[in-house]
Parts: C-alpha cells; structure tokens; sequence
C-alpha cells in the first residue's frame, strides 16, 4: 500500500537524518576544547560498552519484587541493598532518613444508597498471570493520600475531570454542587486539583475514577491479555495541595527530622478540605447508572456503554473514610564521588525508589538505569580515571505522597547545595518509545548533543533522529522547521510530579528531566498492576530503552562532570523567555476578545440552549473590562537578555584559547545564574515556589505555568496584582542578563 503524502515525506526525512547520523564525523562537544574532546569521547565509549541489561533486569525484580512504599520493611531493604551496591562501587554513602506525615486508611467505605444500593468493592483482585498482584497483604489498599477523614451522604452529580472550566460549564447549565459529593474521572489535571477545586464549590466529597476511555478498553485490551487497565483497577495517588508546597505538609520550607517542630496534622495547610476517595470503572459505573439530570457534553461521555447524566440524583452516595495519622521514615540513598579539581562543584543524578505498591514502571524502570550509570562510572573510577566535578547519586525515597524525599534533602541541605550543585538531572518512569526532555532552557542545546550521540535501541540512527522524524510527521509547524532546517528540538518547560521541583523552582538550580515512552501499552499507573510481570510484556520487554536511558544519562553526568567551560547556552534560555513574554501578551489580547464577545452575547440574551429545551441555562453575568497591562518592562528585559546571551555565546566559542583559571572563575558564575531567577518572597501566595519563569499551576498541579506570577494573575483577573509583578518579574530577568553579561566579560574582558 502506498503510504500517504505526509508519511512518506516523514520517512524520507528519517532517512535523511539518518543518514546524517551515519555519515556526519563526530560533532563537537559544547564546552569542551579541541585538546579534551577526543578523551571525552573515549570516556563515554567506554561507558558505553559497560552498559548490562542483565544488571538492569536483575535490579527491576529484585527492587520491585515487593510492594515498597515509603515505610515498608521491602522499602528499607530495597534502600540497604542499593547503598550496599554502591558502596561496593568505591563511593562514599549515606542513608538519609527524614520523618514524614505518611496516613494510611483504617476505614474506606463507599455505598450507594439511593435509589438503589450497592456497596463498592475497592479491591484489586489477584490475577493468575501476575505474581505481585498475590501479595495484597503487603501492599497499600486503593485511597489518596492527604485525604481528611470524612463520614458524609449527598446526591452525586458527575463533573467530568473536575477542573474549574467544567464547573463554569455546569453553573451554566444551573447545576450546583454545594452540600453534594462530586464523581471526577481521571485526566485533564493533576488527581490534587479535583478535590481542591470541589471544596471551593462546595462539594462535601470528591470520588475521582479511572473511565476505560482515558487508560482502559478504549485504549486497546485490558490487563492481563494487554497492557491497559482493567475494570478492578484504581489508580492511588496524593491529593495534597502540593501547587502550594510539595514535601511533608507538616514542615513546610524546613527539614522533616526527628526533632523538627510539627502542628497537629489537621493544621497541615497541604491536606484536602474534603474527603476523596479513588475507585475503579467497575465500582463507578453503578453510580452513574444511578445519576439523573441532563445529559452530559459529548466531549464529557466516556468509554463505558451508559448514557452519562450530570445529575444532582437521585444517586445518593455514602463516603466514609478515617486514617491513621501517623509518620512514617523515609529514606534517601546519597552515594557521593569527589571530585578531582573542583570538588565543591557537584553534578547531582536522580530517581525515586518507592512506590505505591510494587511500581515496575514508576519508579524502579527509571532508578535501575541509574544504578547502572553509578556502577560504570564507580568502574571507571577504578581504571585511574576521576571526575573533575563531585559526583552525587540520589535515590529518593517518599516520592510518591509528595517529592517528599528529595524535598526534605534539598531544605536540610538548602545552603550547601545552592552554593555547590552544578545541575540537577532526574529520570522517573522509562519505556521503550521516543526520548523526551524537560528543563531548564539553558540546557536544551545540551540535552539535543546527548540525544544526537546515543543510538536508538529498535531503529536505525539516534534517539535524537528517531524524536525528530515523529517531530517531522506530527508536530507544529514551528517544531517542524527546528527538526528539518535545524535538525534540533526543544524540550519542554517544567512544571512539577517529580523530584526535579525543588532543585529548580525553590533553589534555582537548572534541572533536567530525561525518560523514553510512548509505546508501552500501560494502563496500571499507581495500581497493584504495576508489576514486573506487566513491564516485561508490555513496557520494555528486554530492558533495552532502560540502557538507552543509562547511556543519555551517563553523559549527562559525565559531560557536566567534565566539561572546561559548563554547557550552558542563555540564547536558548532567552529565545524561549522572550516567547514566554509574547503569550503574556497574546494572553491580554486574548481575554480582551473574550471579555468583549462575552458580554456583547449577554447583552443581546444570546446565551440559550435552542436545542436542549429542557435544561436550565443559567445567564452568565457580564465580566469585568480588561484593563491595560504595561509590559514593557518585561519587553526591555528580554531584549537585554537576548544580547547579554549573544555575548557570551560568541566568547564562550574561544574557550580553547581561556586561560584555566579564567575558565573556572566563569564558570562559577554560569551555574549559579539560574539562582537570580529566584525571589526570596517567591510566588504569590505561595512563597515555597521562588523561581519566575518555570512554576506548576496553581490549577494544573504537574501542568507548568511560565512567568506565573503574571500569568496567573492575569488569568485569575487580578489586574493590580499583575501590574505588581510585571516589574518585579523584569527585574529579575534583568539580574539573570547581568549574570550571563559578567560571565561573557570573563571570557572575554
């Protein structure tokens, strides 16, 4: 069959770049002289030829061979046991513990008592084909954490994914929630935003269910013939506020330790204002069987073969759940290697190690490729080889509740780290797929040089070469010219859900996140599915994206560790700045359209629902005038940013001819620039989150908002509160140009 017009054209650009690939001589190195490259680039082919799939399949079932959540006697082994790997390996180790707020349930009751009665299973049963799946006295039942404790009895009305639009979208249609309990499904936000967003309306309990459509049948088959979720399973996962501060709720901006202050848990400003409760497909779908009322928006209607009602009833549920408030220990694994010439410039790798039962996926297929990479360069070590910079690998423990682990590390060791760490690089969940990458932009050029050096385990050419073809057949039309003219790609901004947060957006130290996916078929997130049974049939059967992840992050550490000159580009950083700048003002524009339509629509009784008579439509009322925001101070900034960026980038090509201790003294401004990026007083309402470029959303969870502090004033329409931070957002973008501006006078004086 001939292939279609966009496809082949796609598969004559892969070809293309993989003939690049395949003919280019090796390209150079950002922030290596001519005289090192070629030692770098046989330091990482010897790397390379260390890499072992039978250690990383190994690690995946002895790590994940028992439920480990933080707390759990297989969690502290599995700790012990890696400690005793790399202390094996020649590096100095430390087990960390911090103790943090960890509830479990004591009771979890769901029924429907009206108009008919069921009572909800909220089990995952046992599969004959799933080993891990036996071991339910071991593992943690279906809740979220950072639930309250809560006995209540209400109609149900269904909300879709539960975010704030879809609760404009049911006032419209004269539906209140207030004194009622919502059913959300999963997707559209972070699971935290559903019940943060329902208490707000009123809602006296939030259940959060996982629809076949979204991770289910819909997808292809369900566990155990295929990789998707099956009816019996839920997906646990926290609920904590964690938009507001990540970490343990009960030691916000200090240290979980033993002697640390702690309020009573119910004044933990993190925890819900209502009780949530995840279940299964199987356990929803008598609710809403039961629900009345209108019928839901086609985009609202998922996999299951019912008719999706809104309500209010007549379903009436019963929720009750009760916890028991306790802590729990949490143990961090610090494996450090010093560095040769500039040991108080540290270059930090990491993964968590928990799970919410025995994670296969998330997290042990990420955490193993980090032990491989910790295991060949503590070989390396051993040749005479030795870093240049201090090497640290991390394996966090508590992730799961909250980035728990790494959050308490990064506040216990605040000071320290921001004064030494160089980069933070985090991997999570791998599978085979494409590349992908998140981060700080100054390191986009970094992160493409990596991809463009390790080959793709499945196809011809490199990981960059097979990211660039999909670029090619489905991206943007800004995202295809970068992967044809300019054979590059950009990685994305991060907003937060995993251990990268409070590296970056508390302390501003540039961070990456790095990973393969795309082709797995799984549907277990957070279930007791998530099994080293399932990750072997459908995920990454021979664990080969799992060494392709050692070796994109071996040269990360590696490259960082070694590099003359560090290998950051601020032209990059200011390109995608300077775009971040132009949404804020396509953003003004945008809601001043808005504003205008909308009230010209109320104003001529335009709002009516014709076609569904029946249905109360409730009149909106007219919004206020958008008023005139100045951003020309961030404007000004930008284009100071922009040449402080050419600058440095021009001086940064003659490194070859930089004196060493010019290097050196350049280079310790490099790193901490990211560090003027923060504020002390940080975000609005929420001072954890200090950096202002990258933050999560206060009402997206893990999605990123860019320049919050003005973005999401505008968007919550606090005019004055956005006329306050555009200036205090320019001025910090000014002190980031000064930084790159000294380092380039280094250079090049």
């Amino acid at each position: 069959m001939r292939p279609a017009l966009p496809l082949l054209a796609a598969l004559l650009s892969l070809s293309s770049l993989v003939g690049h690939a395949q003919d280019r001589p090796a390209s150079p190195i950002h922030g290596f002289s001519p005289a090192r490259l070629q030692a770098q680039r046989d330091l990482e082919r010897r790397f390379d030829a260390e890499v072992s799939t039978a250690n990383l399949t190994a690690w995946l079932k002895q790590l994940a061979g028992r439920p480990h959540h933080a707390g759990s006697p297989h969690g502290k082994a599995n700790a012990e046991f890696m400690a005793r790997l790399l202390r094996e390996w020649g590096y100095q180790v430390e087990i960390k513990r911090y103790d943090v707020l960890f509830p479990t349930p004591k009771t979890r009751r769901l029924e429907l008592v009206a108009p008919t009665s069921f009572t909800a299973r909220l089990a995952e049963p046992p599969l004959a084909d799933d080993a891990l799946s036996k071991l339910q006295a071991e593992a943690l039942p279906t809740f979220n954490m950072y639930s309250i404790d809560g006995d209540v009895t209400g109609e149900l009305v269904y909300v879709n994914y539960g975010v704030p639009a879809d609760y404009e979208a049911l006032e419209r249609r004269g539906i209140d929630v207030k004194g009622k309990i919502v059913l959300a499904r999963y997707g559209g936000s972070w699971r935290g935003i559903k019940p943060k967003v329902a208490a707000e309306h009123g809602a006296i309990g939030c259940l959060i269910y996982s629809d076949p459509r979204d991770d289910g049948y819909g997808q292809g088959d369900v566990y155990p013939k295929g990789g998707y979720r099956n009816e019996h399973s839920a997906q646990r996962g926290s609920v904590s506020d964690m938009p507001v501060y990540p970490g343990d709720p009960l030691t916000p901006g200090v240290a979980a330790t033993s002697d640390a202050p702690r309020p009573e848990f119910t004044k933990a400003q993190s925890l819900t204002k209502i009780p949530v409760l995840p279940i299964s497909y199987a356990d929803a779908r008598p609710l809403l069987e039961a629900l009345g009322g209108p019928m839901a928006p086609a985009a609202w209607r998922g996999g299951l073969p019912i008719p999706y009602h809104l309500g209010p009833g007549p379903a009436r549920v019963h929720l009750q759940l009760a916890f028991d408030w306790k802590l729990a220990p949490a143990y961090n694994v610090i494996a450090t290697l010093p560095g040769g010439e500039f040991p108080d410039q540290w270059v930090v790798r990491g993964n968590h190690h928990d799970g919410w039962v025995a994670g296969a996926s998330d997290p042990v297929s990420g955490m193993v490729a980090v032990l491989e990479e910790a295991r060949i360069v503590g070989a390396l070590a051993r040749t005479g080889w030795k870093p240049r910079r201090t090497l640290v690998f991390a394996a966090w423990d508590a992730e799961e509740p909250g980035l728990l682990g790494s959050t308490e590390w990064v506040e216990d060791l605040a000071d320290t780290l921001s004064a030494k760490v160089v980069a933070y690089v985090n991997s999570d969940s791998n599978a085979r797929g494409f590349f992908d990458a998140g981060g700080t932009h100054s390191l986009e050029r970094f992160v493409n040089e990596i991809a463009r050096d390790v080959p793709d385990p499945k196809v011809k050419g490199s990981v960059a070469d097979r990211l660039l073809a999909r670029t090619i057949l489905q991206g943007s039309a800004a995202e295809r010219r970068l992967a044809r003219e300019e054979q590059r790609f950009e990685i994305d901004a991060l907003g937060s859900g995993s251990d990268y947060t409070p590296f970056l957006q508390h302390l501003g130290i540039a961070s990456l996140d790095i990973g393969f996916g795309g082709e797995g078929e799984y549907g277990q997130y957070h279930s007791v599915y998530d099994s080293v049974d399932h990750y072997l049939r459908f995920q990454d059967p021979d664990l080969s994206y799992a060494a392709a992840l050692a070796k994109v992050g071996g040269r990360a550490v590696l490259r960082l560790s070694e590099a003359d000159l560090l290998p950051f580009d601020f032209t990059r950083a200011a390109e995608r700045i300077s775009r971040y700048v132009d949404e804020v003002g396509d953003l003004v524009k945008a809601m001043k359209a808005e504003t205008t339509e909308h009230n010209r629509r109320v104003d001529e009784g335009a709002f009516t629902l014709a076609a569904n008579p029946t249905e109360t439509w409730i009149v909106p009322k007219k919004k206020d005038e958008v008023p005139e925001v100045d951003l020309e101070p961030l404007r000004q900034a930008v284009e100071r940013l922009r040449v402080a960026a050419r600058r440095f980038d021009i001086a940064a090509k003659a490194t070859g001819e930089v004196p060493a201790s010019t290097l050196a003294t350049a280079n310790a401004i490099v790193f901490k620039a990211e560090r003027t990026l923060t504020r002390a007083d940080g975000l609005p309402r929420r001072p954890w989150f200090r950096h202002q470029v990258y933050a999560p959303g206060l009402y997206t969870g893990y999605g990123v908002k860019t320049l919050p502090a003005v973005r999401e004033a505008l968007e919550q329409r606090a005019w004055d509160e956005a006329r306050a931070q555009v200036p205090l957002v320019a001025q910090t973008l000014e002190r980031y140009a000064g930084e790159i501006e000294r380092a380039a006078s280094v250079l090049a004086p």
